[in-house]
């Protein structure tokens, strides 16, 4: 599974889930600081990536306005700021998390990433 780690995220977090054993990248490792949503959402798709991402209102809106168009996008995972720290200890248990699904599982989806422990 190939990652695009949205840019709310600090980019050390990109590097710790490539550390972990998953592709990620960043908005700025694709020169796409300060870029749109929906210019993410592009770029994830045409390079084969699921968004990651904390933003639920926006992405949820931008892939079900691509997919109501017919459109193929690799998956959305929503990692809840609720669930999931963005400091170093929460890497592992995201990094288990994403690990645990799989493409198929989460292609033209919204998927809302559960820890590890969670129930």
């Amino acid at each position: 599974m190939r990652i695009l780690v949205d840019e709310m995220y600090p980019p050390a977090l990109a590097e710790s889930i490539r550390l972990a054993g998953i592709e990620a990248t960043t908005a700025t490792d694709l020169r796409l600081a300060g870029a749109s949503d929906e210019e993410l959402f592009g770029a994830a798709i045409a390079g084969g990536y699921a968004m990651l991402t904390e933003n639920v209102g926006d992405f949820a809106r931008i892939a079900a306005e691509h997919s109501n168009a017919a459109g193929h996008h690799r998956g959305v995972l929503i990692a809840l700021s609720s669930r999931f720290s963005r400091r170093p200890g929460g890497v592992q248990p995201l990094a288990r998390a994403i690990r645990s699904i799989t493409s198929d599982q989460i292609d033209d989806r919204v998927f809302y990433l559960k820890r590890p422990d969670d129930d």
